[in-house]
């Protein structure tokens, strides 16, 4: 129940940051297609997102984590690019995209986490 409750709240997240940079050119058709998103991103970050990391460690060290960014755009373009009815135009706008979807999926999540008392 937990996991369908936080795909949901990506999911808005991905509307909400959608919606905001439509001019910016991301576009997200439906409803259905930013559940279909979430998912998409979750599985990408659970499969490729490690690969790329140890791949490109020497870098992300150099950089002291911030091309940690652009591995996040990186996969939020795959997803534009597996999802029909969603695109991110550049790569500029796809690190936006992952910085203020961190953002409010922080905020979001933080309202799901339970009181330990």
């Amino acid at each position: 129940m937990k996991l369908l409750i936080k795909l949901l709240v990506n999911a808005i997240a991905v509307f909400a940051i959608s919606y905001l940079l439509k001019d910016y050119g991301v576009t997200l058709d439906s409803y259905v297609t930013a559940i279909i998103v979430a998912v998409v991103l979750s599985i990408l970050n659970l499969i490729v997102k490690p690969i790329l990391v140890v791949l490109t460690l020497p870098i992300t060290i150099v950089t002291l984590g911030l091309f940690l960014l652009v591995i996040n755009a990186l996969i939020i373009l795959l997803a534009g690019k597996l999802i029909d009815g969603f695109s991110v135009s550049s790569i500029w706008i796809a690190i936006l995209f992952s910085i203020l979807l961190s953002i409010l999926q922080s905020i979001l999540h933080s309202f799901l986490k339970e009181d330990k008392n």
